[in-house]
This record gives C-alpha cells, structure tokens and sequence, in this order.
C-alpha cells in the first residue's frame, strides 16, 4: 500500500553550493508539502547506520566521509504517491543520466555528489523519516 510520505535529505554538496532554498522551490512546486524539516550534521556512527544497507559496497567509506563533511537539510514531505514521485523528481542517482529539470540534474556536482536522497520505497520512507525525526517534530 503507497504512502502519501517520503523522505529526504539534501546532502552536503547542495548544502554548500546554497541550494537549499532551490531545491525546497522546486519541491514545494512539484505539489510536495513540507511536514518536518532541519538542518543537522550527520556523525560518523548516524551516516554508516543510515546506509548500512551498502556497507559491503566498496564506496561504502567514500559515501560516509561524503555524508559526514558537512550539514545536510532532512524533510519529511507529504503528497498523493510521494515515493514514487519524489523519485522522478530527483531523477537518476547519475547526473548525467539524469533528466533535464530533475533536481540531480540541475544541481548534482557528480554521482558521488548527486545532491539530494530520496526514499526508495514506502518502507524505507518509513524507517528513514524515524531516523531522523523525533515523534514531536512531524506535523
């Protein structure tokens, strides 16, 4: 059964390019509603948990000093068939390969560097949006 949330984080790289606003605009313009939102800093022990499911990958170390080097914005964001259109929205985890006006495209530096997560399933949404919100700071 589909979920109307998804999560996502933009990562370190938009961070510091100052795309945080863009990328919420183009968001809020594609019909997502924005139910929680911050800005953090990932630790080490947060980001190798959160992608432990590629732990055996060999970029695996790569991903969490990435996800470590600065702050990321997280959202928890709200509309009819989330996941799957978040997922259009972002566009593919390759920039290059990436639609035009998806957010990777415009806004990805690299496939390392693609600029923004996004859930890949009503399941992961769920256990993503636990991760990192607190009870008390979803709407």
């Amino acid at each position: 059964m589909a979920t109307n949330q998804t999560f996502t984080m933009i990562k370190p790289d938009a961070v510091s390019d100052g795309h945080i606003g863009a990328i919420l605009d183009k968001i809020t313009a594609a019909g997502f509603v924005i139910k929680a939102l911050k800005m953090t800093h990932l630790t080490k022990t947060e980001a190798e948990a959160f992608y432990a499911v590629h732990a055996e990958r060999p970029f695996f170390g790569e991903l969490v000093d990435f996800m470590t080097s600065g702050p990321i914005v997280a959202a928890v964001l709200e509309k009819e068939n989330a996941v799957a259109d978040f997922r259009t929205l972002i566009g593919a985890t390759n920039p290059e390969n990436a639609a035009d006006g998806t957010l990777r495209k415009l806004f990805a530096r690299s496939m390392g560097q693609n600029a923004v997560h996004g859930s890949d399933s009503d399941e992961n949404a769920a256990v993503e949006i636990a991760f990192q919100f607190a009870n008390k700071e979803l709407l």
